[in-house]
């Protein structure tokens, strides 16, 4: 971030630290009530350097001034940017072996000979429900035919976590887009939202080309057609919204988010603290080491009223770096005592976090518990249809919310259940030509019923979804991993992935949950000067903010600014809306409006960006 002769004057509003502490304590316990009284704490610049413009408060525009000179002030729905027919023109069935068939429609029902499509318009969008009694189901392809303009810009969602991977562009007709998409017009300022609400029982995505859009919905069981039988699957309900006159992109999509999810789980007071994954990388450390991570971070919080949770990541079993189950003990040199630990946690004033990865074993017991299909780690994922198995995922989650720990981060769960990363999954999501134990469930219902079992077991405690499928998962989990991993090695990783994930996705904050676009990591391989601005972007936009640095390595300079930005995150952030300025035009935006000021980063470094691989 370069100076400007405002510098001085961003000094000056640097948050008082006393003032923070006192006005804290009157902050009430509701999430809504809270982060509202915070707001009235107000916040400065945290890092002195940044390029910051006043934008007069007032003006309802300043957000959207980039994406949409012609927009006016206002609530009023403009002209709507396509004409959406209620019910799809066509809908095509595939049973099995790849073949497509056209249903045949009677009003708002669409049969093959195995078959029936329904929908049904209800308060919130038309409900798809699907039977097929009498067969194989695979996928539903629903079709509209309508035209977008020509130079229409379309963003849509991803999977489960994002890879550097998301922006806006010109109609790709072989594009998918992950359970909803957006379609933006710059010269009218207009936008189109499309999707399907969270908690589906298929696994949807969209398309979009000249003549029309399509809504795939995904019913297969593995990488084979799932066996529904005697029943109806609620498969989706599709919601559409149009932008109201001055809305920007952004807000438009935030709140068609909010109608996605009508229900979501939110904690009661902002989710932040610290991770040791990107210093420590599951080796080389142990008890010790994390009770110094939580006195570390008692110091950052300095008494603040929302006390921050200390995670101890992957490496507190014994096994690889990211291991499997069983989940029963920690590794008895290194973790002889979990209960001891998190009580020294909560005594050092900090709340005890801990990692999991509950859908894979380590160490083997019965080789029937394990499901077929793609393989290609050490780690042996677990058949989640057998009861056997979500019974000890149950058993896992409840085990260490016992000994104390208040927040859960579960992983790797999507991985374990397909075989492949987000990134990989494309519309095939997995290889094919396996099946699940019980293949009347479809993919989505046993992620689902999955995401169910944590959050029975983990009872009060925080959850936090890492490679997981947030569009299912949100109403279950307080907090999600929206992007791919950051780094403590690399800084590209940070730039490709955090800011990235942080822009595109930053509408789903408060809507679906809380966003974590990762750590704010910062080693001696990675240079400080770029690690202090995505701490700074992170703590002022509301998101859910970890920190992971050794408290060995931290300068004075360092741990100040580590300070700063923790009491802003715990207390909401940046008071107003955070909203990318440039995101229309590039993948790691730099100009950001926070509150009322407009504020540009540099994220590259001398050489410019990494064009390799991260």
């Amino acid at each position: 971030m370069s100076d400007t002769p405002d510098r001085a004057a961003v000094r000056k509003e640097v948050l008082d630290e006393d003032r923070v502490n006192e006005e804290a304590e009157a902050l009430l316990s509701s999430r809504r009530t809270f982060i509202a009284n915070s707001f009235q704490i107000g916040a400065g610049s945290l890092l002195a350097g940044a390029v910051v413009e006043q934008v007069a408060v007032a003006d309802p525009t300043a957000s959207s001034a980039i994406q949409a000179p012609s927009a006016k002030s206002g609530s009023a729905q403009l002209q709507a940017l396509v004409d959406y027919p209620r019910l799809p023109t066509r809908v095509f069935i595939e049973h099995d072996n790849g073949v497509i068939v056209a249903a045949t429609r009677v009003g708002a029902r669409y049969s093959s000979d195995k078959a029936v499509v329904q929908f049904e318009e209800m308060p919130e969008g038309a409900a798809i429900r699907v039977a097929c009694p009498n067969g194989p189901l695979s996928r539903v392809i629903a079709r509209w035919e309508t035209r977008f303009p020509q130079d229409a810009l379309y963003l849509g969602d991803a999977w489960e976590r994002s890879y550097g991977d998301l922006q806006w562009r010109f109609v790709q007709p072989e594009r998918i887009m992950p359970w909803y998409f957006a379609a933006h017009h710059a010269a009218t300022g207009r936008t189109f939202m499309l999707g399907v609400k969270t908690q589906p029982s298929a696994l949807c995505f969209w398309t979009v080309d000249r003549e029309g859009m399509s809504l795939w919905l995904d019913f297969r069981n593995g990488g084979s057609a799932s066996i529904p039988g005697e029943r109806e699957i609620p498969a989706a309900t599709v919601i559409t919204a149009h932008s109201h006159e001055g809305e920007s992109p952004l807000s438009a999509l935030r709140r068609f988010c909010h109608m996605l999810c009508p229900k979501p789980r939110l904690a009661a007071a902002p989710v932040c603290g610290n991770n040791n994954w990107y210093y420590a990388y599951g080796e080389n450390f142990d008890a010790d080491a994390m009770r110094r991570d939580a006195a570390f971070l008692a110091e950052l919080a300095d008494g603040h009223r929302n006390r921050p949770y200390c995670v101890t990541d992957a490496g507190w079993t014994p096994g690889s770096v990211c291991p499997g189950g069983p989940w029963t003990q920690g590794n008895p040199k290194t973790f002889p005592d979990m209960p001891g630990l998190a009580a020294d946690m909560k005594r050092l004033g900090v709340r005890p976090g801990i990692w999991i990865r509950p859908t894979a074993l380590s160490i083997v017991d019965n080789p029937r518990r394990l499901r077929p299909g793609p393989v290609t780690v050490p780690e042996k994922p677990l058949d989640l249809t057998l009861p056997e198995n979500l019974a000890s995922v149950h058993d896992d989650l409840a085990r260490v919310r016992s000994w104390g720990f208040e927040l859960i981060k579960h992983d790797f769960s999507t991985f374990d259940l397909f075989g492949k990363w987000g990134f990989e999954m494309g519309a095939e999501i997995t290889e094919p030509g396996w099946h699940f134990h019980d293949r009347a469930l479809t993919n989505a219902e046993i992620l689902l019923r999955h995401y169910r079992t944590l959050r029975e077991a983990a009872g009060d405690a925080v959850l936090i979804g890492c490679n997981t499928m947030g569009h299912l998962g949100a109403g279950f989990f307080e907090v999600q991993r929206i992007g791919d991993d950051t780094s403590g090695r690399v800084w590209e990783r940070t730039r490709r992935m955090g800011v990235n994930t942080l822009a595109y996705r930053l509408a789903q904050n408060g809507a679906f949950f809380a966003c974590d676009p990762d750590c704010a990591a910062h080693t001696e391989k990675t240079p400080w000067e770029l690690d202090r601005q995505f701490l700074d972007l992170v703590a002022r936009s509301g998101t859910a903010l970890f920190i992971s640095a050794d408290p060995r390595q931290v300068n004075p300079e360092q741990k100040a600014a580590f300070r700063t930005a923790m009491k802003l995150a715990l207390s909401g952030g940046a008071p107003g809306n955070c909203e990318p300025l440039d995101w229309l035009d590039n993948t790691t935006p730099e100009v950001w409006l926070l509150g009322n000021r407009r504020v540009t980063y540099r994220w590259a470094e001398p050489i410019g960006a990494s064009p390799f691989h991260v």
